[in-house]
């Protein structure tokens, strides 16, 4: 059994691990509830955006330069959303296993790169040789202004044709104990499910070249802040979430200390009762 010193040294080193643990959750649950305001704000008008988004771009059809190409897919880039710290659970782990497994499964057949946002997915995916860009600052100070300048970046890979295909890969904000990994296809702008049921006959103002070069691009944009809030806020809940388990955990593990630190000191006492005995007993 180790000795009380041994013990109390534990115990004290659980305790301080206990404190920090504690305030890394209050200090999440105190961003949480900012950033989750600020999503279920922004859902709502994201969703009805990218529904109306969907409709025009069945309806321009050609003219949009943001539709699928005829060609066959041949190359994709992966955009894999993660944070810049950790101590979050399985919050990054989960976004890189699902852009390998994309990777190795769905587009096996396609060249594929990453575009890393967040450092610590950019950490692990660097080393796959497949790495086209990265970029942590986003997330620094997250505003509208970077998210369209990153989705302005997106788009122009796009129409250049340097990829066919771009893909979001992130977590979505259920609640604060709850995260829903996420791909979705950023560009091509995907047709409706059933475009002809679906048929509506719009009349443009201004020309459908104008809505073509301002409201998509500004749909697409605000697509992507949303997809970047809702990681942010995701990270938040699951940060809450893994410290409120790890000082339950170091609770426990204090209490199962503490039990062991008695036991062991009252096993000293009794040792040395027994000696003092012992000895009494020897001089009589």
């Amino acid at each position: 059994m180790a000795n009380l010193k041994e013990i109390r040294s534990r115990i004290s080193s659980v305790s301080s691990t206990m404190q920090i643990t504690g305030a890394m959750k209050m200090v999440s649950a105190a961003k949480l509830k900012k950033a989750q305001d600020a999503i279920i704000a922004m859902k709502p008008y994201a969703y009805k955006l990218k529904q109306l988004l969907e409709h025009l771009s069945s309806a321009l059809g050609d003219e949009n330069c943001y539709n699928p190409r005829s060609k066959e897919i041949k190359r994709v880039l992966l955009v894999p959303i993660t944070s810049n710290r950790g101590l979050c659970g399985a919050f990054n782990a989960n976004v890189i296993k699902k852009v390998l497994e994309l990777t190795q499964n769905q587009y096996k057949n396609q060249e594929v790169q990453f575009y890393s946002l967040g450092k610590k997915g950019n950490d692990v995916l660097k080393k796959f040789d497949k790495t086209f860009k990265n970029n942590n600052e986003v997330f620094d100070k997250l505003s509208y202004s970077g998210a369209a300048a990153l989705a302005e970046e997106l788009m122009e890979l796009y129409t250049s044709g340097t990829y066919d295909q771009i893909v979001l890969v992130y977590n979505s904000f259920k609640n604060a104990a709850t995260q829903i990994l996420t791909e979705e296809i950023f560009l091509p702008i995907q047709p409706i499910a059933n475009a002809k049921a679906s048929a509506t006959d719009y009349l443009y103002e201004p020309s459908k070249k104008e809505i073509v070069e301002e409201l998509i691009p500004r749909s697409l944009k605000t697509q992507l802040f949303k997809a970047l809030r809702d990681s942010v806020a995701a990270e938040h809940g699951a940060r809450m979430t893994a410290m409120h388990k790890a000082t339950d955990n170091a609770q426990d593990l204090k209490n199962e200390l503490i039990l062991t630190y008695n036991k062991a000191r009252q096993a000293t006492i009794t040792g040395e009762i027994i000696e003092i005995v012992g000895g009494s007993e020897a001089l009589a």
